[in-house]
Formats: structure tokens, C-alpha cells, sequence
């Protein structure tokens, strides 16, 4: 039963907001203010910690749990089925493959970092989707709307876009691991830490937690043609920003495709929507009720205008 406890998400290595995490977030916070010499008083402020948009954050975050435990999880096709498929279809159309030039150390550092690789990948692609199509920019508002930033905003996301944040998980991660049973069979598995893909605890180990915050931690703009940094995510949730710094954990996707925008490039950030769309998303009922509302009124709106 301790996976039906909410708890869980402080405790277990795969949540953003694993206790470690959380604290290397802390002591990196406690570097920055450190070295810049900044005031750190607005980030102990109540004004930030109790905003109204914080408190929703909070409730969300609770409510969020319940839907994806008992409503969205079992909706979702596992990645190990993905798998099987396709392995079953290499097997049919290119028959036993047998492989004498990798190592076990070398396979399993390869699968590792193709996880990890194409998962971030797929990641971009995806929140890059949510940003220009407009049917799904209505459910990744939810995410976009608020006013200030915490570790739980994180959460603030649209049932439907963890629907398809679910999707592409079990297709990324289903999609290698089928290709490398087919070439490695059972030789393959990860480097982990905490049972954990080790590159994902690097990641997180490195201000995951900062990103959703007021802290502007960056990783220098070399680095971050490379990684996505603190700041660079906060950039995007700025709302001048939105169509920047796309990437999850890696910064090479915005570079390549053109979406790429360094820390020193912004000085100042504003969060949220425009001021007008703001009154639509202060509470639970309208985060979950609203995108669809929208895109009824859009096309009625397509509808009167242009013709069924």
C-alpha cells in the first residue's frame, strides 16, 4: 500500500521531489546566493510561498496524485509491451542476430545512455507539440499559468498532457529496450543509483528543484548549449519565452532546432499568462475544466465562422 501514499513522492528516487533532490537544491540555492551576494529575502517571503497561485500548486498537487494513481496509470500501455512488439517484429522480418563485439560493461553503458538520450528527446518533441498545436496548447496552459514558481508547479499539469506524457514514456523507453533485446537479448540492463537511471540523478541531483523557482541559477553559456540549467527553464515559463529552452534535460534539441535561449540573453522574467486569461486558471475546477471549455468555444467559434 505504500504506493497509494502520497508520501511516496518524497521518498522515491523517480519523483522530482525525491528528499535528496530536494536538499541538493537547497545547498545549490545556498551557493548561488553565496557567490552572487544577492538578497535572498524575497525567496523566504510569504508573499511567495503562500501566493494564491502557490496554494493551488499545493491542493493540485494532492488532487493530481489521486487522478493519476486510480485514473490515468491504468490507461497507460506499458513500456515492457512495447517491447515485446518490437522485438517480436525485428525476430519476423530479420531473423536471430547474434552479437560477439560488445562487452557487458560496454552494453550496459550503451543502454543506459540511449535510454536516456532518446527519452529526452521524445520529451522535446512532445513539449514542443503542446506549445504549436493549438488543441494541445489549451491543456498545457494549465502548466503555463502560474504566477509564481515552486517545486509542486512542476505538477500543475492538464490530466490529458500526463495522459500523453505517459504515452511517450512507455513508447521511448519501450522502443530501445525492444531494439536492445533483439541485438544484446538478456545482457542488457542500466547503470543505477537509488534504482534509477543514473543520469537522471545527476540531473535531478543538479537543481531539478530549482528550475520550478525564483532562484536563476545558470550553468554558464557554454554549458547550457548542452544542458538545460535552472534559469533556462524559467526562461520558458517567462511570457515573453514561451517558444524557448523546450528541453527536459538536455539543451542540444533546442540548439539544433533553433528554440535555444541563454540564461545572459533574459534579465528580466515575468510567469504566467496574459493578464486576461489569468481569471480562468485560479482554481482546481478551472485548471481541469477550462481547456476544455476553450476548445468548445473554438469551435463553435470555427463553426459560425467557417462552416461545419
Amino acid at each position: 500500500m505504500n504506493d497509494l501514499m502520497i508520501f511516496d513522492y518524497f521518498i522515491n528516487p523517480n519523483k522530482r521531489v525525491f528528499w535528496i533532490y530536494i536538499i541538493s537544491s537547497i545547498f545549490l540555492a545556498f551557493l548561488y546566493f553565496l557567490y552572487t551576494k544577492k538578497s535572498n529575502k524575497a525567496i523566504f517571503s510569504s508573499k511567495l510561498w503562500l501566493h494564491p497561485s502557490a496554494k493551488l500548486d499545493y491542493s493540485y498537487f494532492i488532487l493530481s496524485y489521486f487522478i493519476n494513481a486510480f485514473l490515468l496509470i491504468p490507461l497507460i500501455i506499458s513500456a515492457k509491451t512495447i517491447a515485446y512488439s518490437i522485438t517480436k517484429f525485428l525476430y519476423l522480418y530479420f531473423g536471430m542476430f547474434e552479437q560477439n563485439i560488445f562487452s557487458y560493461k560496454e552494453i550496459l553503458f550503451l543502454y543506459t545512455l540511449s535510454l536516456f538520450i532518446f527519452s529526452d528527446f521524445t520529451r522535446y518533441i512532445l513539449h514542443r507539440l503542446l506549445h504549436e498545436i493549438p488543441f494541445l496548447w489549451e491543456f498545457h496552459k494549465v502548466h503555463h499559468s502560474a504566477k509564481v514558481l515552486n517545486p509542486l508547479t512542476f505538477y500543475r499539469v492538464h490530466p490529458v498532457e500526463n495522459i500523453l506524457f505517459g504515452f511517450r514514456y512507455s513508447l521511448s523507453i519501450g522502443f530501445v529496450t525492444g531494439i536492445f533485446i533483439y541485438f544484446f537479448g538478456a545482457m542488457i540492463d542500466i547503470y543505477m543509483v537509488l534504482g534509477v537511471n543514473i543520469f537522471i540523478v545527476i540531473f535531478s541531483i543538479l537543481g531539478s528543484n530549482l528550475r520550478h523557482s525564483h532562484i536563476p541559477f545558470s550553468y554558464g553559456k557554454y554549458l547550457e548549449k548542452i544542458f538545460i540549467s535552472p534559469k533556462q527553464h524559467q526562461i520558458h515559463h517567462s511570457k515573453k519565452h514561451f517558444n524557448k529552452n523546450y528541453g527536459g534535460y538536455l539543451a542540444i534539441w533546442d540548439y539544433l532546432f533553433g528554440s535555444l535561449c541563454l540564461s545572459k540573453d533574459v534579465k528580466v522574467l515575468k510567469f504566467g499568462l496574459r493578464k486576461e486569461q489569468m481569471k480562468e486558471y485560479k482554481t482546481i475546477l478551472s485548471l481541469l475544466i477550462f481547456p476544455f471549455k476553450n476548445l468548445f468555444n473554438r469551435r463553435q467559434y470555427d463553426k459560425n465562422n467557417y462552416g461545419s
